[in-house]
């Protein structure tokens, strides 16, 4: 018995790696456009308090090159790797969050505890914990998904898990990531199997909870008036989102230009960091907003539809991570957008991919390079052996 030609070529086929382009290229597109925007946000910044205009772009670009070996690793580890030590994943983010809390251990910048100092760069705890606790719902939903909805037991495991997870992020505090954490957590639970009232019960509690979380800290309150009606109170607490509106307004429709906006002169505060939307609406104007929102649309529209695939192949875990990292994403680029433009309260959220932060930008590669393993997988799946000729 030997094989025909052409299924030895069709075997070869298979056993190549797959790039999902459609995937890949956004990214990419996303990367790029960062590292510009990050030098061009920066410069006067870095340049009136380190007397170095390109300090934050040697270091930015040092991100992306680990940022490229973060998602190397996520490609070439597999799946089933993820999915078997999905614990101590998660053990390992509640450790470094944790490790944040305790003085002399977490940096406190800004009033937060939310970075470790390791060898002169910053780690984020917050923004592995999120990818370790999607990797960690996605594997129990996946070993769980037909019998979630009766067994109490293991939902209340999940939402204990969820919950300290919470509590740790306030504790820094982090309210823009637990939003973000608690939303894709109930999505999730709710397309694993968890039964409507049970969802409606956990939807509730987590929004009655997240109000009085609002309310009852002085600062989040404050930022929520300031949000409201930032020009009541210009020159205080509605500083930041009153600059951020003259930038946009002063973008209009094509934008004055690459490298010439007047507001990351230091009248914007984080402007290369949590506010660079800010800068890229200035300067590319309403048609550059546009063409950037289609770039973080399609992304989530091919991650939406490998994860359709994965259902398809009934391939859970692949499914539920695809969706929990749709997400993630979708998710942090609403809020930063939505703070940015004066719909949404501000928060500490960055821009995935564009803005500048060495944690996001490490942990969002890896995802990406996870995502792209999952969906050479899927690839590999559809194809069937051809027969072989006697």
């Amino acid at each position: 018995m030997s094989y025909s030609l052409s299924t030895r070529a069709m075997a070869h086929r298979n056993d190549s790696w797959h790039l999902d382009f459609s995937l890949l290229l956004p990214v990419l597109a996303l990367m790029s456009l960062g590292l510009i925007m990050v030098a061009s946000a920066s410069f006067s910044f870095a340049d009136y308090k380190f007397d170095s205009q390109f300090m934050f772009v040697k270091r930015h670009i040092a991100y992306l090159f680990l940022g490229l070996g973060a998602g190397a690793v996520g490609f070439y580890v597999s799946p089933q790797i993820w999915a078997k030590y999905s614990l101590l994943w998660l053990v390992i983010a509640i450790v470094l969050l944790v490790a944040v809390l305790i003085p002399g251990v977490g940096l406190n910048l800004n009033g937060s505890r939310r970075w470790l100092s390791l060898g002169g760069f910053t780690l984020q705890a917050s923004e592995i914990a999120k990818v370790a606790a999607v990797v960690f719902f996605a594997s129990q939903l996946a070993k769980h998904r037909q019998t979630l909805g009766s067994d109490w037991t293991q939902l209340a495991k999940l939402v204990a898990v969820a919950g300290l997870m919470a509590v740790l992020l306030i504790l820094e505090p982090d309210f823009g990531s637990v939003v973000v954490l608690t939303g894709t957590f109930l999505t999730l639970l709710f397309l694993g199997g968890a039964h409507l009232g049970q969802f409606a019960l956990l939807l509730v509690s987590a929004v009655a909870a997240l109000w009085m979380l609002l309310i009852a800290a002085p600062y989040r309150l404050a930022r929520l008036t300031a949000y409201l009606d930032p020009w009541s109170d210009q020159f205080n607490s509605g500083y930041q989102l009153t600059q951020s509106l003259i930038a946009f307004g002063r973008g209009e429709w094509t934008g004055v230009g690459l490298g010439q906006s007047v507001q990351k002169m230091l009248y914007l505060p984080d402007a290369h960091t949590d506010f660079v939307f800010a800068i890229y609406a200035e300067e590319f104007g309403f048609i550059g907003v546009l063409c950037l929102l289609g770039l973080y649309s399609f992304l989530v529209f091919r991650i939406m539809r490998l994860s359709k695939k994965a259902i398809a192949h009934q391939q859970w875990f692949a499914a539920y991570t695809l969706i929990g990292f749709g997400l993630l994403l979708s998710g942090q680029t609403f809020f930063n957008l939505g703070v940015n433009s004066g719909f949404l309260p501000t928060k500490g959220l960055t821009l995935p991919f564009v803005s500048y932060g060495g944690s996001s930008l490490l942990v969002c590669c890896g995802m990406v390079g996870i995502m792209l393993r999952l969906a050479h997988e899927l690839n590999r799946s559809k194809k069937t052996p051809a027969r072989v000729s006697l």
